[in-house]
């Protein structure tokens, strides 16, 4: 087949900025008319070349999806999570796409420790004695194309369940409420949600939050039980287009919040169950450049907020402050600012504190005890530590842990070789206990596998983080293909993690990746600010240096480095590959951000306005206009001999449109010279997520794998 040839009708464009103007021409506007029957057609060309370009590789494709289902346990279940008088857990069945919801009544209020259910039960069997089958997401995707789930949560007498699907990808929710006394769904259905809902305390009320025309989430409504949707009441108004809202409750169940925020600045409402007449009350307005989270804490017999900030400094500091408004001024320091260990969260328990913080490009989990014995806040912590283990390269988080009154903490930890486990940490014992390691089918050894941390310098001798793994000895006789990932946008830090599809690249013989490139916050906060707006530049120089750091240590070679990176990382993908073709041998592109210009300029698309503080706003500041310009992939596509392109997209994305990469795809076919092996793949039932169905997220996930194999020279 030849490949399809998008027609160019150019669509000039003229902006304006004082006296100096700019001018675009966009040849290919015209694929974004979704509905166009010429658009759908020449996506349809589009995926029947990819698939004849690869047909080769269809043998392939499928041993890697059964290489990736005979190493998942298919048939398996979540470790139970306590919350109030019952332990919730997950179950998923051999043959079906999706899982199910249950829970077990807590039979000793006093013991922490989670039942074991039987992971070899069948589907129809219960996996614990008194099982109470919540939801079957199976038969809630019945009929659809594509299914998910934005999320559930119990009132608190446990007795509704209040969950949210979305049947499009667009991730416009609608949620459903069930009374799980008689199994039944209540006559409520709301429309148009982002996410789930909250629950009030008394169980009557949800609240939720809804999108403007641009994607924005602007609006909180209470919605009261057995009331049509058109009577519920508008809570709070978000008319800052460049913030977003949404409610929440906090873990001591006493107070319900609602967080307003922009990339720099943020602004807390909350509302008192012990008061509700009050309303939701301003904690501290907001003040640009200020960014604050709230968690109700009781310290020393007293009520109070702990205020994590970066009023103090970059990384962060946690405060104390009481259950009422109250400035900077009053945020009196719990844990001070420290430049170079970025604090993150703070979680709040009857007897202990959890921090998660990040150092030296690392996640640390540390506890705070609080002292039972205190007489007064300035008086109740204890011992401050870190839960540690033993590996230089890992990732550590806390997982489930909804009770206040909880004396453990549900933790997560895996590493790029050993599979994701769950561990109970006793904060009065200091014990560790392991309650599940992900199970890897077949004989899976961590031992037969090496991870190494290494570190490239950039252009500006900054120092530049590489996570990797290998099979042990695979670089004995020299260097090996290599897959280098790379993301770098919005503090959204890439650590270290496990796969399970990974495997089947790992030992044919290759590496894997990680680059922590700058616009993350692996290193901090310094690390995001130094890779965003006019110097976004330094996420994509940082990628370069870690792709010749792999090349002249002896790790790889440039004609078996293949690259990726997905949404804010398929533009980073997009800029390196016109910077330095040269150093890769193939790229993956999934839904990428390869036409930031357009976007940008475009303030009645979605997220644009929100996200001028992470790009700048090139409509009103031709700085900004000029920056974006220089390194936009779309702009920047020349006659050069590119590597091969592999772009995946998906036809209902919302946060990325599918035109992006319909437009570069087609773009470079015109004017690249040399190999021009360009590919677009776009789902036509998926948002930007990709396919729903863990079956179809294989096959998918196999499609790729298959053509890096190739491009390493490792598909036979």
């Amino acid at each position: 087949m030849e490949p399809p040839v998008a027609a160019r009708l150019p669509v000039e464009t003229v902006h304006q900025f004082g006296v100096e103007t700019r001018t675009r021409v966009d040849d290919y506007d015209w694929l974004r008319d979704k509905d166009s029957a010429e658009v759908t057609a020449y996506l349809e060309a589009e995926n029947a070349f990819a698939e004849e370009q690869t047909a080769h590789l269809a043998g392939l494709r499928t041993q890697l999806f059964e290489e990736i289902r005979s190493r998942t346990q298919e048939t398996d279940l979540s470790v139970p999570s306590r919350v109030r008088g019952y332990w919730y857990y997950s179950r998923s069945f051999e043959g079906k796409e999706y899982g199910a919801s249950c829970r077990i009544r807590v039979s000793d209020p006093d013991d922490w420790t989670p039942p074991q259910p039987a992971e070899d039960c069948a589907p129809d069997q219960p996996a614990l004695p008194g099982e109470e089958l919540l939801v079957d997401l199976n038969v809630l995707a019945e009929g659809h194309e594509f299914f998910s789930m934005g999320g559930s949560s119990i009132s608190s007498d446990d007795r509704l369940l209040a969950y949210s699907t979305d049947v499009v990808g667009d991730e416009r929710y609608t949620v459903r409420i069930k009374d799980l006394a008689t199994g039944e769904l209540e006559p409520d259905v709301i429309t148009g949600v982002l996410g789930g809902v909250t629950w009030d305390r008394a169980g009557e009320h949800v609240y939720y939050t809804t999108i403007d025309e641009s994607w924005r989430p602007d609006k909180i409504w209470r919605h009261t039980l057995g009331t049509d949707q058109a009577e519920d009441t508008l809570v709070f108004h978000e008319t800052d287009a460049r913030f977003g809202v949404g409610a929440g409750r906090m873990r001591s169940d006493r107070f319900l919040v609602i967080a307003s925020g922009s990339k720099t600045t943020s602004e807390y409402r909350v509302l008192d169950a012990e008061n509700p007449e009050a309303g939701f009350v301003l904690f501290h307005p907001r003040t640009e450049g200020v960014e604050y989270s709230l968690e109700h804490a009781v310290i020393g017999g007293e009520d109070q907020f702990l205020v994590l900030h970066n009023s103090t400094g970059a990384d962060f500091e946690i405060g104390r402050a009481p259950i009422v408004p109250t400035g900077p001024e009053g945020w009196t320091p719990l844990i001070a600012h420290r430049a170079g260990t970025r604090l993150e969260d703070i979680d709040a328990f009857a007897g202990h504190l959890v921090v998660h913080q990040r150092s030296a490009g690392l996640t640390q989990l540390r506890i705070l005890e609080l002292r039972h014995d205190a007489v007064g806040p300035d008086d109740g912590l204890g011992d401050d530590y870190l839960v540690e283990f033993e590996d230089a390269v890992y990732t550590i988080g806390s997982g489930a842990n909804s009770a206040f009154e909880q004396p453990v903490v549900r933790l997560g930890y895996t590493t790029m070789a050993k599979p994701p486990s769950v561990f109970n940490y006793d904060v009065r014992t200091r014990e560790l206990t392991l309650l599940k390691q992900a199970p890897v089918l077949g004989g899976y050894d961590p031992a037969d596998y090496e991870e190494h941390r290494v570190w490239a310098t950039a252009e500006d001798g900054t120092q530049v983080p590489i996570s990797l793994v290998h099979r042990r000895g695979a670089r004995d006789a020299g260097p090996i293909p290599f897959l280098l990932y790379g993301y770098g946008a919005y503090e959204a830090s890439i650590d270290p993690y496990f796969s399970v599809a990974r495997l089947s690249m790992l030992d044919r013989g290759a590496g894997f990746a990680i680059a922590h490139v700058r616009g993350g916050g692996e290193m901090g906060r310094h690390w995001y600010d130094d890779g965003k707006l006019d110097h976004k530049q330094n996420t994509f120089g940082d990628f370069i240096a870690c792709a010749r750091h792999l090349i002249d240590t002896g790790w790889t070679t440039s004609d078996r480095l293949v690259i990726e990176g997905g949404s804010a990382g398929g533009l980073l993908i997009g800029a390196v590959l016109t910077q330095a073709p040269e150093l890769f041998a193939g790229a993956v592109a999934q839904v990428p951000f390869v036409d930031p210009l357009t976007s940008m300029l475009d303030s009645s698309l979605p997220l644009t306005v929100a996200e001028y503080d992470e790009w700048g706003n090139p409509e009103a500041d031709l700085a900004a206009y000029d920056t974006i310009a220089a390194y936009a992939p779309y702009d920047n596509v020349a006659a050069l001999d590119y590597p091969p392109i592999l772009a995946e997209t998906s036809l209902n994305d919302t946060r990325v449109l599918y035109v992006e990469p319909a437009k570069w795809v087609a773009r470079l076919r015109a004017t690249a010279t040399g190999r021009r092996d360009f590919l677009l793949k776009t789902e036509l039932s998926a948002g930007h997520g990709g396919v729903s169905g863990r079956y179809k997220a294989w096959t998918d996930r196999a499609f790729s794998l298959a053509w890096i194999l190739d491009k390493m020279g490792l598909a036979d």
